[in-house]
């Protein structure tokens, strides 16, 4: 990444920790190196610039975010955000080019990337996730070596809901949990109803209801 492309970045997220606050909460401890898949609920287009502000920076560095290109292509300006500062990975949810839409990511995964993904597929209007879609269990499947790394986005549904264009100043804490794995001989929809336990796990309280 180009030295002007990184402080871009970084003032970015900085104005991100301004208005939200992205405040990390490590549940399991300090974190680690290791080559991570992060999945979370989805509630906000700030979201993967809140986890990426909420991350280490030595861990920052290695993680690509995994988002719509319908969005994030969509205006000069997004495209510039998503190719050239926060390094995203793109994919068709429209289908709209031929072979599967995770490849990108499966590249990603395979060239030691970790990558951020938001399982419910779109952005939900409630605290807790909506049912994960089968994304999560095909690239845990293919790729057992990663570890699954939940995260809880807390209250971000309220720093810029659906529909919103600007955020409301108010604090957001990204939750981080232990990091959990593919079971032996585990089905699809147990193992998706599992990783969303996972995550409204770490929810507090208030919100886990």
């Amino acid at each position: 990444m180009k030295l002007t492309h990184i402080w871009q970045r970084d003032l970015l997220l900085a104005f991100v920790r301004l208005v939200a606050g992205a405040y990390p909460v490590w549940h399991a401890g300090p974190p680690s190196a290791a080559q991570k898949l992060y999945f979370s609920n989805h509630t906000s287009h700030i979201d993967t610039l809140a986890m990426l502000a909420a991350l280490p920076r030595p861990l920052r560095d290695a993680v690509r975010p995994v988002a719509a290109r319908d969005y994030w292509g969509s205006s000069p300006l997004k495209r510039h955000i998503a190719q050239k500062l926060l390094n995203v990975v793109l994919i068709d949810r429209r289908r709209e080019t031929e072979g599967d839409p995770l490849d990108p990511v499966r590249d990603a995964l395979a060239s030691g990337a970790s990558i951020i993904i938001f399982p419910e597929g779109t952005r939900g209007a409630d605290a807790l996730p909506q049912a994960f879609k089968s994304g999560l269990f095909h690239l845990a499947s293919e790729f057992p070596h990663v570890e699954l790394a939940p995260v809880y986005l807390e209250n971000l549904q309220r720093i810029m809901p659906k529909g919103a264009i600007f955020p409301i100043p108010l604090i957001c804490k990204l939750h981080f949990g232990a990091s959990e794995a593919r079971r032996d001989g585990e089905d699809k929809a147990s193992f998706l109803a599992r990783m969303r336990d996972a995550v409204v796990a770490l929810a507090p309280q208030s919100n886990a209801r």
